[in-house]
This record gives structure tokens, sequence and C-alpha cells, in this order.
């Protein structure tokens, strides 16, 4: 069944400063991973469940794609996936959430 993929603003937020950062050494190189980021969380309209179980999480409706250095997160609903956020695979995503820098649903 296919489903429409929503990215919440956060992960907008987030695309766009992964392209700001990487842009200051390369335009092209981030470009290519934007477009890399935006390819494989557009691809889960048919294949939601292709992404591994985040491990903080162990929630099988939470999951997440491995692009290049970054981890694009999602949450499958019964309709739509949504893409919650992107985040560089060194960062500790327990002290992101426990810091409260973020207000997500994972």
């Amino acid at each position: 069944m296919a489903r429409t993929v929503v990215w919440t603003y956060e992960a907008v937020s987030d695309l766009e400063a992964i392209a700001d950062y990487i842009g200051r050494d390369s335009a092209a190189y981030a470009a290519a991973l934007v477009r890399k980021l935006l390819d494989a969380g557009n691809s889960l309209n048919t294949f939601s469940q292709k992404g591994r179980i985040v491990p903080e999480t162990q929630r099988t409706t939470i999951r997440e794609l491995i692009v290049g250095e970054y981890r694009l997160i999602y949450r499958i609903e019964r309709v739509r996936i949504v893409i919650v956020t992107i985040v560089h695979g060194r960062r500790d995503l327990r002290k992101l959430r426990s810091k409260g820098n973020r207000n997500k649903k994972t």
C-alpha cells in the first residue's frame, strides 16, 4: 500500500542546516547529499519498513534509514510516513531527546 510521505518542519530544518554546513566546503556535495536524503525519504511511500527499527526506541513504527553519515528517522502511520528528523550518526539521540532540544514523538 502506497502512503503519503510528509516531512515535518523539524526535518526540513535539519535538511537545511545540513546543506548550509556542508555547503561551506562544497556546494556540489551539499546538493548531492540533500538529493540523496530527499530521495531516501520519499522512497518510503511504497516500502515503509525498509529502514531498521531505531535502537533507542525499540518501537516498530519508528524507523531509520542510514544515508551517508546521517540517520533519517521516520514514523510509520496508517496512511502516511512522517519524516521526523535527520541527525548525524555520531550524535547521541538519547541525549538530544533528554535535553529537550527536540519536541518529537520518537
